[in-house]
């Protein structure tokens, strides 16, 4: 990579940009990624690499990692319902959702972009549940 230059895509977490109190080793591991891949990046600008480090940070992506979380079949669709009622665009993420940001970073078209924190997570770090009510 560093005689023909590339692109480094590190996977971590929504996990990774705020406290976990229930995940600490979790969330502590994934804002790790995201730390290294902005020095990764930095460190590859310095030497002149055509080198681009960046990371993805998903949250509520309907994958089996949420298998033992939704239950069983009878309640799975409640807890799913549950779960997009805290989510501004109302649906959990898809695998594809995660998938396009990874061509994009990966592309030409994302050339000039390097140690960013790409969230793909419908909007929940964008705002608060504990935001007050709009009339």
């Amino acid at each position: 990579m560093k005689k023909h230059g590339g692109c480094i895509i590190n996977l971590s977490s929504r996990s990774g940009l705020v406290g976990i109190p229930t995940a600490v080793a979790y969330a502590s591991s994934k804002a790790a990624v995201r730390n290294h891949s902005k020095s990764v990046a930095l460190y590859c600008a310095e030497k002149n690499y055509r080198i681009r480090c960046n990371s993805l940070h998903p949250g509520a992506i309907l994958t089996p990692l949420w298998d033992s979380m939704l239950g069983e079949e009878s309640n799975r669709k409640q807890i799913i319902e549950e779960i997009t009622r805290q989510i501004p665009l109302k649906r959990m993420g898809d695998p594809k959702d995660v998938a396009y940001a990874v061509l994009y970073l990966a592309s030409d078209e994302s050339s000039y972009i390097t140690g960013i924190e790409l969230t793909i997570d419908g909007g929940i770090l964008a705002g608060s549940a504990a935001s007050p009510k709009s009339d």
